[in-house]
């Protein structure tokens, strides 16, 4: 049963008892901020630790650069602290870069082994201040090199209440050694290394190359970060490394693939348009020597593949989902229901594989975009139960909280809600032009029709979305809603499709028609119909023949209201997505052999009650 909330009360503060505060203090299932609050109290160290591999060629092995800020009571009192870790490359800034070009034809190699592309112009970032805010730091992107602090994010949060703070600058960037990968092994090793240090399984060294112990510490860490220094917890975790006790990823990756491809299709990350792994390494490439990583980041340029979209050993290589098996620390997921940059398939097929092995697991779904932390009490009881081991019943607690489209907070026993049924809709030809119909009543789609589509890159698809009729897309549009409908998970298209060219984008949208017939577009999915049947395999399409063609659109939560209308529309190229070839290709879409499952809450019984079918 779902229980709403406003918003989620503060910690009473206690006030420290008399005399110096050894231990944390505990109430309501959270650690209070009992400790001193001033900077000037705490001991703040620098460090770089050893790591097994040499990912920069330079015949030593590599180091992370890290820092820690604890609390005085540490050195002069034996108070034991557990950690709060995040790990980023972006606290030293970033590199102005160039994105690639994404107006050309499909299949088509634009400078075989060179990917990054600097065709001159304007510079396209796409680590703007919105990605350096969220790493804790708000320089301009031309800001780089090392900083005189590497962040101070987390320490006004969990110092006073007993945690110690670490941050490490990722290989490749700052004053770290090695090369940044883009998701690949050794930066997932680089940043597993600051848990083995506070285990005792690692060295580190300070300035003057003095050992640094870590001494202070219980040992037990909690990994938290947005964006790439979210998905960095999810790395660390899918190793199984012993003392990382529990992870905040927010708006994290689970899949490099999935982030820069979609189903064999090079789909950028919303708002990116053309950027790849070989551009975002060059952005974080921020060490001294501007060299010596010239040869990696070429070699990302070669093998992510920006011709046939495959998934490949490149890409297994970046995908975390292979070892989630091996992950033991409890795992909070937080995400933005309208994320566009890390879509939400990361956090869904994440929290959905944890979920399956028993792993303990929380959800936080808002409303927002990109980034959105969960609230400082979700956090607190989650390290609290963690990383302190106080038995707050965190347990017990409904699994996921979601923030609906009022903004109210709603707690879920699970996610996707376990009441969401997949129901089969069928996509009944347009008679004039403008939408056919969205049913549950087959007998409505009447003699198999061939619909066309002919593709246009060049007009959004928010534009297609609310034109009344064009020759660009296909729509599907259910009766008016008596009764708000709300579906939970994640959306599915199986289509009966031809194509006149070897080669063609397919996109799907989900769309929510207000009473004045304005399109709102709730989520969407693209694929590439040469990868129909392996995301490995490329193979060539042939003009004319029909294939099935299945979309999987983004995971999400959403109520349609009442007097609204569930609509679907079917394009070919997405403008701010996909690869943009001129415009022409011709889609053939038999609709009568097509339809779309969405996992509505109460079912088909629901959805037909509110569309009278």
């Amino acid at each position: 049963m779902a229980m709403t909330f406003t918003g989620l009360a503060a910690p009473s503060a206690l006030a420290s008892p008399a005399g110096p505060q050894v231990e944390p203090v505990f109430k309501d299932g959270m650690a209070q901020p009992v400790f001193s609050a001033n900077a000037a109290d705490w001991i703040r160290e620098e460090m770089w630790i050893d790591t097994p591999i040499d990912s920069d060629g330079d015949g030593k092995n590599d180091r992370v650069h890290a820092e820690v800020t604890r609390l005085k009571e540490t050195e002069t009192a034996g108070l034991k602290s557990p950690v709060v870790y995040e790990a980023s490359p972006y606290y030293a800034g970033g590199n102005p870069i160039t994105n690639h070009d994404v107006d050309h034809e499909l299949h088509q190699a634009l400078r075989p082994g060179k990917g990054w592309l600097n065709r001159g112009g304007s510079v396209t970032d796409p680590m703007t201040d919105e990605r350096l805010a969220v790493a804790g730091r708000g320089e301009a992107a031309e800001q780089t090199g090392p900083q005189p602090a590497i962040s101070t994010r987390h320490e006004a949060n969990w110092l006073p209440r007993g945690f110690a703070v670490v941050h490490a600058e990722s290989l490749g960037s700052g004053k770290s050694d090695g090369c940044p990968t883009t998701g690949g092994r050794n930066e997932t090793i680089g940043a597993k290394v600051v848990v083995d240090w506070l285990n005792g399984r690692a060295n580190a060294y300070d300035a003057g190359g003095k050992e640094v112990k870590a001494t202070w510490t219980t040992g037990k860490v909690g990994m938290i970060g947005t964006s790439y220094n979210g998905t960095l917890p999810n790395a660390v975790a899918s190793t199984g490394v012993e003392g990382l006790e529990a992870i905040v990823p927010i708006s994290a990756i689970s899949s490099w693939y999935d982030y820069y491809r979609a189903n064999g299709a090079v789909a950028a990350p919303g708002g990116y348009q053309g950027e790849d792994t070989d551009v975002l390494a060059e952005y974080v490439y921020t060490r001294a020597d501007k060299q010596i990583c010239r040869k990696v980041i070429e070699q990302l340029a070669q093998e992510q593949d920006r011709v046939t979209g495959d998934y490949s050993g490149f890409w297994d290589e970046r995908n975390y989902m292979n070892d989630v098996g091996k992950v033991h620390a409890a795992v909070l997921v937080a995400h933005g229901l309208n994320d566009w940059n890390v879509k939400t398939k990361h956090a869904a097929q994440w929290y959905k594989a944890l979920k399956a092995r028993g792993v303990p697991h929380k959800i936080y779904l808002h409303q927002g975009g990109h980034g959105g932390s969960p609230s400082l009490d979700v956090l607190n009881r989650w390290f609290t139960r963690y990383l302190f081991g106080v038995e707050n019943g965190v347990e017990t607690d409904p699994r996921a909280l979601v923030q609906r489209e009022d903004r109210t907070l709603v707690a879920y026993p699970e996610w996707p809600d376990p009441a969401s049924a997949d129901t089969t809709l069928n996509l009944a030809p347009s008679v004039d032009g403008t939408a056919g119909d969205l049913t549950l009543d087959r007998t409505r789609l009447g003699e198999p029709v061939t619909e066309t589509i002919v593709d246009d890159a060049t007009k959004p698809a928010q534009t297609l979305a609310d034109a009344v009729t064009s020759p660009n897309r296909l729509a599907y549009k259910s009766a008016k809603l008596a009764a708000p409908v709300r579906f939970s998970g994640t959306p599915h298209l199986k289509l009966r499709m031809s194509f006149d060219r070897p080669a063609a984008n397919v996109t799907a949208l989900l769309v929510d028609y207000d009473q004045n017939g304005k399109a709102k577009i709730i989520t969407r999915g693209w694929t590439d119909p040469q990868n129909r049947t392996s995301i490995w395999k490329t193979e060539p399409v042939k003009p004319g023949t029909p294939y099935r063609i299945d979309v999987d659109m983004q995971p999400h939560d959403y109520v349609f209201a009442a007097g609204h209308q569930v609509g679907i529309v079917l394009l070919s190229s997405d403008y701010d997505y996909t690869i943009r070839p001129k415009p022409g290709a011709q889609l053939s879409v038999d609709s009568t052999k097509s339809t779309v499952t969405l996992p509505i809450v109460g079912g088909a019984t629901t959805f037909g009650a509110a569309t009278n079918n």
